[in-house]
């Protein structure tokens, strides 16, 4: 028996137990190996040297008996011959309270210099799917201390909101504002794909310490690998829910969803999936759904989702942002044509919706509500028509109503970067500019 203990010590001490396989060879961004059979998104090391660490990669597919990985960071070193060893799990990501105020990488690393996470307890970052019976319908408002968007887009707790804009239009200014000034507990920020001085400003000048403070950021840089990218979006997820399950409410801002699906589509061509729709993969469409069916109230607490979209040439009907639009619930289009003209945040009323606003509201708010975006109707479709002084006043009173409030209506809907108004005041305002005259109101114009 002492023999036989002391054989399997050494089959043990010469790893010839070990399941591993040989890389065959390496594409651009994914290595083929011969093995081990391995699962997808397992995570195995490929040894390039005795004098070197192993580097660590993901399985994200299978070719012609072939495992198909993709290296976390740099490929450099990996040789045909090469070991790979599957560890037989997947990514999981450090959760708890220790998490507040941290600045993570993509696969949920302190990249602070604030030291290692302590806690023992770690979760999946591919969760399991939430039950839809589970679920709990959003209906209490979550204030988010913008007006245009409390009053006119009213998002409820566990609602899923895009921000849908083009490039320079105040968006990565506006999701600041939400992580300073909304009312939710806790605050999980996933910046994807954004270049690494504007990682530093969001943090210094949008975010700010106070709202640091309650937030918890993970970052994956554009120079970063895309599957560190797709990574960076379900380890915020799963931190979010775990915060949720401790009965939270939880505001997730994701910028942007659009370069989660781009770094997937990088890992879908290199796996060999067909390209389709303007070059996108099938799993690049697949991935909007899987991320945003994640957040979601349920009877313990709720992750409220802003997911930003970058329209292609400020199409809101390209493929991915239509994609985007149809599984979320409701959208938040900031328009150019406001930004130009100093009008922030530039939140276009008429052009965004929320599936949630009218029940979020209470009858005299609604009410009011619904009239001033009739009014901004009203006055968008005259605009031609006042510019060449061709509408006469009293023709209909519609039309004067809407200019005599015109002005109250712009500086209600504009705000400071810096300004937060309650949900109470967002209330009283805009129901005091709807009921009366301007002047009677009192309602301040500036």
């Amino acid at each position: 028996m002492t023999r036989t203990r002391r054989m399997i010590r050494q089959l043990e001490r010469a790893d010839l137990l070990r399941v591993h396989g040989r890389v065959i060879r390496s594409i651009g961004a994914v290595v083929e190996a011969s093995g081990p059979p391995a699962f997808v998104g397992e995570i195995c090391r490929i040894h390039v040297s005795r004098n070197e660490p192993p580097v660590p990669a993901e399985v994200v597919g299978f070719a012609e008996g072939r495992v198909v990985l993709m290296p976390w960071g740099s490929a450099a070193g990996i040789r045909p011959g090469s070991e790979v060893v599957g560890t037989g799990s997947a990514l999981t990501v450090g959760v708890g309270d220790e998490l507040m105020g941290r600045v993570l990488d993509g696969l949920g690393r302190p990249i602070d210099d604030r030291g290692p996470l302590l806690s023992g307890e770690r979760r999946p970052v591919r969760g399991p799917t939430l039950n839809p019976l589970h679920r709990v319908s959003p209906k209490e408002p979550l204030v988010t201390g913008i007006r245009s968007i409390d009053a006119l887009v009213t998002c409820a707790r566990g609602q899923r909101l895009g921000l849908f804009a083009g490039g320079g239009v105040g968006k990565s200014v506006l999701l600041g504002m939400l992580g300073r000034t909304s009312d939710a507990d806790v605050n999980v920020l996933a910046l994807v794909g954004e270049r690494g001085r504007e990682v530093v400003e969001f943090l210094e000048q949008e975010l700010g310490e106070d709202g640091l403070a309650r937030s918890v950021v993970v970052v994956a840089t554009s120079d970063e690998s895309p599957l560190k990218r797709v990574q960076a979006a379900r380890v915020a997820c799963a931190i979010g829910e775990s915060f949720r399950d401790e009965g939270k409410h939880v505001l997730l801002l994701m910028d942007s969803l659009t370069r989660v699906a781009m770094a997937q589509r990088e890992i879908g061509l290199a796996a060999g999936e067909p390209p389709t729709t303007r070059g996108y993969p099938p799993s690049s469409f697949a991935i909007l759904p899987e991320i945003v069916e994640r957040a979601g109230a349920t009877r313990d607490g709720s992750v409220t989702g802003f997911y930003s979209v970058l329209l292609e040439g400020d199409d809101i009907d390209a493929p991915l942002s239509d994609a985007a639009r149809a599984v979320l619930d409701g959208h938040i289009v900031l328009a150019r044509e406001l930004a130009t003209v100093g009008h922030y945040p530039a939140v276009d009323p008429l052009a965004s919706v929320s599936r949630m606003r009218d029940d979020a509201q209470d009858p005299e708010m609604l009410t009011s509500c619904r009239e001033m975006i009739e009014l901004l109707a009203v006055r968008r479709d005259m605009a031609d028509l006042l510019a060449i002084g061709a509408y006469k006043a009293g023709s209909d009173p519609r039309v004067d109503r809407a200019l005599e409030r015109e002005e109250a209506m712009n500086g209600f809907l504009r705000q400071g970067r810096r300004e937060k108004s309650t949900w109470e005041e967002t209330r009283k305002r805009v129901i005091g500019l709807m009921a009366s005259r301007t002047e009677e109101a009192g309602v301040p114009t500036g």
